[in-house]
């Protein structure tokens, strides 16, 4: 892994505003990692992406193409999910999956937010203030627990 020079800007984009290959360079980092990595086949292009309201949150350099991603989807009453939180291997504990949730919580503001965390990750999710909103459930075999955000009121969920 060439570490130098390392991009780790975080770039935004509704999904109309993306080019199609930058679209097809996110998809592709999304299924290396959830279906291929993680041995789970699952319809990972759920037809959101392709939403109005879309938003992609990238990381990526000249040499490893997306080293980081998040997707966030605005829901109809108004709050917004958080998903598809991932990293590619090469830009794995160089913080970019906390550029990547900052930048999204910074866009959510004052918003209520939800995400389906892995629950390896709840303590990641936690210093987001996002607290656990439901039971663990398994989800293509990987144990996940619903989190949600809600700034207006500290430690009560929705």
């Amino acid at each position: 892994m060439n570490l130098q020079p390392l991009a780790t800007a975080v770039h935004r984009a509704y999904t109309a505003d993306l080019a199609p290959e930058d679209l097809y360079r996110m998809l592709r980092l999304r299924v290396d990692v959830f279906v291929v990595e993680q041995r789970c086949p699952y319809p990972e292009l759920d037809g959101r992406d392709l939403e109005g309201s879309t938003r992609h949150f990238w990381i990526d350099s000249a040499d490893d193409g997306v080293l980081g991603y998040l997707r966030l989807l605005e829901e109809p009453d108004g709050s917004y999910r958080i998903g598809r939180v991932c990293t590619a291997p090469s830009g794995r504990g160089l913080g970019l999956g906390k550029k990547l949730m900052r930048a999204a919580v910074a866009e959510v503001r004052k918003s209520y937010a939800v995400l389906s965390a892995q629950t390896y990750a709840l303590d990641f999710y936690r210093s987001f203030g996002f607290v656990e909103c439901g039971e663990p459930y398994e989800e293509d075999g990987i144990p996940h627990i619903d989190m949600c955000r809600d700034p207006t009121v500290t430690g009560v969920t929705r």
